[in-house]
């Protein structure tokens, strides 16, 4: 946990879209692109690296209230330019010198001439690439050789190098003090002895057996807990329960934020804004809360009747987190496929191939058929 910044503490203000995710080389003036793993921008032309050079500066936080009652204050806001997809309705970044692209998210084509300008919050942090494109698309490739029955498709979907986008994705990350009062009721087992009656070789027989009862007693009490960098995610682009399984990211290595390492990437815009973002992370707080109310009411069971959570000291940033993307298209509908740009954990929705599941089929009742056929011949 850092300290809040103040309104002054600009990261920095981008109001030209030309400079968006292009970098030239301090050498010969080509593009530059970021070179994962490093500090390092490499030249297209030349092969040079450029540094990004390590101010040493933590990344700060913001106050969350603070923020809230003055929202249009521009010196934590930037201006982007984004290209918004018709087909899925994600707005992502393109480079100015780009004319034509397909959608990340869908495959479909961007019309780059519809550039629209807007203000966001400004990144504070950024985790940059540790894995390069070819690392990365090795992990998928591996991952898509251990489907069963996925469509030869996709398994050829996974030379092609245009289907494969390294793209850094919108988080907020809340620290929150909470306080929680509670009411519930705590279960302690006991047991008794029972009686009951069974029939053995026709005759009733009694018999006693212990069985377990619960007392319950009403409790109160108060738990209170610091929340850390409690990750949101602030894009509706992705399938929320893939992208969550790509954590856990090493949220330590985040660094303050260089659009330097935006080099040769596409960005795409939060969509969740900051407050629904809180939201959510106070759903994700109350999930562990209910854990530590529970160790509080001790006991064999617990009962939670009425929680109430007071947040302070509520702070937030706006980071972006690096993933590769591959989008497939199969029978009218989108697979997407994404890799953690850090670890390489690879998640997605898998399709079917109808016809090797039927291969399958026939060739066990085949089998069995002659495994039958020959039975009835002994």
């Amino acid at each position: 946990m850092t300290s809040p910044s103040s309104a002054g503490d600009t990261v920095f203000d981008i109001s030209n879209k030309e400079t968006v995710n292009k970098f030239a080389c301090v050498s010969c003036g080509a593009d530059l692109t970021y070179k994962p793993g490093t500090r390092h921008l490499v030249c297209s032309y030349c092969n040079a690296e450029n540094d990004i050079p390590d101010i040493g500066e933590p990344v700060n936080e913001n106050d969350f209230y603070a923020f809230i009652d003055n929202e249009s204050a521009t010196s934590l806001r930037m201006t982007i330019s984004t290209v918004n997809c018709k087909s899925c309705g994600a707005d992502t970044t393109i480079e100015p010198n780009i004319r034509s692209q397909n959608c990340p998210y869908c495959m479909n084509p961007l019309v780059v001439e519809n550039t629209i300008t807007d203000s966001v919050i400004q990144p504070k942090g950024i985790l940059p690439f540790k894995l390069n494109k070819e690392e990365a698309r090795n992990k998928f490739k591996s991952w898509v050789k251990g489907l069963w029955f996925a469509p030869n498709d996709l398994k050829k979907a996974t030379l092609d190098p245009n289907r494969f986008n390294g793209m850094y994705i919108p988080y907020w990350t809340f620290d929150s003090l909470t306080t929680s009062r509670y009411m519930g009721q705590r279960g302690e087992h006991y047991y008794v002895n029972e009686s009951y009656t069974v029939v053995e070789n026709g005759k009733s027989t009694v018999k006693t057996r212990s069985v377990q009862r619960t007392r319950w007693f009403t409790v109160s009490g108060n738990v209170s807990h610091p929340f850390d960098d409690v990750l949101v995610v602030a894009s509706h682009s992705l399938p929320l329960n893939y992208v969550e399984k790509l954590e856990p990211w090493d949220l330590g290595n985040i660094t303050r934020f260089d659009e330097r390492f935006l080099g040769g990437f596409i960005t795409e815009k939060y969509k969740v804004e900051l407050k629904e973002g809180f939201d959510t992370a106070k759903t994700k707080m109350d999930t562990y809360i209910r854990t530590l109310v529970r160790r509080d009411i001790g006991g064999d069971e617990q009962r939670i009747i009425s929680l109430q959570t007071d947040h302070s000291n509520i702070t937030f940033k706006h980071i972006l987190l690096p993933i590769y993307l591959s989008a497939f298209r199969f029978k009218g509908k989108v697979y997407n496929f994404l890799v953690n740009g850090r670890t390489g954990e690879v998640q997605g929705e898998r399709p079917y191939s109808a016809w090797k599941i039927a291969l399958l089929v026939i060739a066990v009742l085949a089998v069995l058929g002659v495994v039958i056929y020959f039975a009835s011949k002994k």
